[in-house]
């Protein structure tokens, strides 16, 4: 199993382990993007049968970070055009939360639905995570629960579209503790600038950390298409 995740020592079904550690490699560029993901290479792998690697990779073409071929499964490929185009709609939707209660006084974010989650990112900077790929459900449940605040459930909605099409890129945004820190300061800072009425500096931090998360996962997924180019050049 060198140089691949070994299995969490956790409670829990062994079909949950292996997607933990198969998603951490797929994230860290560990499976060549043009190479089949056999269940029994894999299962060799990680030190287990072949039962909890397919159901492993059931739950990851379901996150969309493994597509399925016609002759199997492969490590997912973005489209970098695609990936610019989602983004753009992601920061049209979220801008337009604010954007509402900017312009209307008696559309307020609701505190009872913002506030909990609020104080769950001050809990997260208290303790802060590691780099991790599975940081982006945490992320998106913020960004849902400031637009459903808002009082558009029909923005959180289309928003929620959006989040199924670019989680697999967006996992690659996670990989370093400077970046989750970055995240939770501003996910703080802009969900106290709502919740306060101050608007305008929700929305140039907002700005800023849509584009930062849009210019740090394209780069690395044009990265990782450069890598796949030229994996595929060159014979072992």
């Amino acid at each position: 199993m060198s140089g691949f995740t070994v299995l969490p020592d956790v409670e829990g079904p062994l079909a949950g382990r292996v997607y933990v550690a198969l998603r951490a490699d797929l994230m860290a560029g560990r499976y060549e993007p043009g190479k089949r993901l056999g269940e029994e290479r894999l299962a060799g792998n990680y030190g287990v049968s072949r039962t909890p690697v397919r159901e492993a990779l059931s739950r990851l073409a379901a996150d969309g970070l493994v597509s399925r071929e016609v002759d199997g499964l492969y490590p997912y490929r973005p489209r970098i055009d695609q990936l610019n185009d989602l983004y753009e709609v992601r920061l049209t939707l979220e801008l337009r939360g604010l954007a509402r209660a900017a312009a209307d006084p008696e559309v307020r974010h609701d505190a009872d639905v913002l506030g909990p989650e609020l104080e769950r990112w001050y809990r997260l900077r208290d303790a802060p995570p590691g780099p991790d790929a599975g940081f982006v459900e945490s992320d998106e449940r913020y960004h849902l629960t400031l637009l459903a605040a808002s009082g558009n459930p029909q923005l959180a909605e289309s928003l929620q579209l959006v989040n199924n099409r670019i989680r697999p890129a967006r996992m690659f945004d996670y990989f370093t503790a400077e970046r989750m820190a970055d995240t939770i300061a501003e996910h703080i800072a802009i969900a106290e600038g709502a919740l306060e009425g101050r608007y305008e500096e929700a929305t140039q931090i907002l700005t800023r950390h849509i584009e930062t998360s849009r210019q740090i996962v394209v780069g690395r997924a044009e990265a990782a298409l450069t890598w796949a180019h030229l994996a595929n050049a060159v014979r072992p």
